[in-house]
């Protein structure tokens, strides 16, 4: 159960920053970046800026997402971190976790949303655990209580990732596939991928 008291009268402990941004300015870039001011979003900004108080200053960093769904989009917003310049890299374990490390050491800390912390944060837990359907849950006391809830609902562990990971991803020699005509790593076989499975797509003549 939630304490009594409304999250909305309560604006003082409400979370005021997302790294360098004011949390006006992060909903902003959110609704721009993201499409909407989602719920993932804003716990994956709490989570991304948790991690980066504890790196020190000044640290070259990569980020591991476990999760496709929002916090990607988190990371791109809040660091110079993207899919396209690999910096951020996903493992999609469907885990809503987070890891920031030192590129050339491999220490940082990985952040979580911790469902052992969600008891006292109702409207969290039941969009988290998808305890009922979307169009039935309070969207606008949701994002109160993750402005509110802040890092309290994350756990935070130290890590250190391993070197064969860290290395450079080139990639490596290119062939040109003898199906379709492009260019293709040519570790990935004598065809590229593409023409090694079925596509979601066909080409329109």
């Amino acid at each position: 159960m939630i304490n009594q008291q409304s999250c909305s009268s309560i604006n003082s402990q409400l979370v005021e920053r997302f790294g360098s941004f004011t949390r006006e300015e992060f909903m902003d870039r959110a609704k721009s970046f993201h499409g909407c001011i989602s719920p993932g979003v804003l716990v994956g900004g709490i989570m991304v800026d948790s991690a980066m108080e504890l790196l020190p200053q000044g640290t070259l960093f990569d980020v591991i997402c476990e999760t496709r769904s929002c916090l990607p989009d988190a990371v791109q917003i809040l660091t110079p971190c993207t899919i396209g310049n690999g910096w951020l890299r996903i493992l999609d374990f469907g885990r809503y976790a987070v890891s920031l490390y030192d590129k050339h050491q491999g220490d940082g800390f990985r952040v979580f949303l911790d469902p052992a912390k969600l008891d006292h944060w109702d409207e969290i837990k039941t969009w988290f655990l998808k305890l009922k359907l979307k169009h039935d849950q309070d969207n606008v006391r949701l994002k109160e209580q993750i402005l509110t809830a802040g890092k309290e609902i994350c756990t935070i562990q130290p890590i250190h990732v391993k070197s064969g990971f860290r290395t450079n991803r080139s990639k490596g020699i290119i062939n040109v596939c003898s199906i379709c005509g492009e260019a293709y790593p040519a570790k990935d076989g004598l065809i590229c991928l593409g023409c090694q499975q079925e596509l979601p797509f066909r080409i329109r003549n």
